[in-house]
């Protein structure tokens, strides 16, 4: 791994996607907070929930899949529970754990809200690309994916 500075056009390319990242979720996730009752937080777990097999994940592997700390997905999920969005139950396969699970209201909430989001990405997102611009940046999120997750691996192997 290089430790040299970088140049300006290297500094302009990261901070560009940062900056173009975060502002697009930033403009999508408040519109659709404005013509909903769910925030960002909601959609993201019922997004995934209402994607899982019947509609159901472990805590653990629902915190995985969105990527939040198990601590977070806990207190979030209290809330959501608060509102009728999901519920938290006994796991089958065991009397020892929980899943949390999508409700028929939470089904209700991320139908009406899937096609705002659809409409707020096409609007923020995708209108403003070519299509070979939207080709070009499949490719360069590919690579990157592939890359960061070789170099994961080789790190982990290194470390064991």
């Amino acid at each position: 791994m290089s430790t040299e500075h970088w140049n300006a056009r290297e500094s302009q390319a990261w901070r560009g996607l940062l900056d173009a990242q975060r502002l697009v979720r930033e403009q999508v996730e408040r519109d659709l907070a404005r013509e909903t009752d769910l925030s960002p937080q909601d959609y993201t777990v019922l997004v995934a929930l209402t994607e899982a097999p019947e509609g159901r994940m472990r805590p653990t592997d629902l915190a995985a899949a969105i990527s939040w700390e198990k601590s977070r997905l806990s207190n979030h999920a209290v809330r959501m529970e608060k509102r009728g969005l999901v519920s938290r139950e006994g796991y089958r396969g065991d009397g020892r754990g929980s899943v949390v699970a999508v409700t028929d209201a939470g089904r209700a909430a991320i139908r009406s809200a899937a096609p705002l989001h659809r409409a707020h990405v096409r609007k923020y997102f995708l209108d403003a690309l070519t299509a070979e611009q939207q080709e070009a940046l499949i490719d360069i999120s590919a690579s990157l994916i592939r890359h960061v997750t070789a170099a994961g691996r080789a790190e982990g192997a290194a470390d064991a």
